[in-house]
């Protein structure tokens, strides 16, 4: 069985959300609009994003009193690490965690904090699992 995570992000601002991501991610826009967003890179969606205002068929998905990004880490891993940084920083993204690597998955990572306060996190392809980019 496959699965391919689709993960949705309830924002302020969606595209100031939509620029943040494709800027940092090297990604485009799939779908594009006020209230719902795709982050797509090579024809897979790598996240959704959603205002906070916006009830559609749904109703609402989250409370907009509460902070957001509370708790909420996500985590990117990209083949192109070193270009990805240099991206995060034009974009003028709050850094948390400058480059290093973390031991635990032997990967180079910076963290970042996007528009919303949700963390975000940048990976470099891990020694563990190393990807064929072939």
């Amino acid at each position: 069985m496959t699965v391919w995570p689709q993960p949705l992000l309830v924002v302020r601002d969606v595209p100031a959300s939509s620029r943040f991501y494709q800027q940092v991610l090297g990604a485009d826009s799939g779908h594009g609009g006020e209230a719902y967003e795709q982050i797509v890179r090579d024809g897979e969606i790598l996240l959704q994003l959603h205002d906070a205002e916006v009830e559609d068929h749904h109703g609402r998905l989250a409370d907009t009193e509460a902070q957001f990004g509370n708790g909420v880490l996500v985590w990117f891993e990209v083949a192109d690490f070193d270009d990805a940084v240099e991206r995060a920083r034009a974009a003028g993204a709050r850094v948390e965690r400058d480059v290093h690597t973390n031991p635990n998955a032997l990967q180079q990572e910076i963290w970042l904090r996007d528009p919303d306060g949700y963390l975000v996190v940048v990976a470099g392809p891990s020694g563990y699992r190393p990807r064929d980019e072939g």
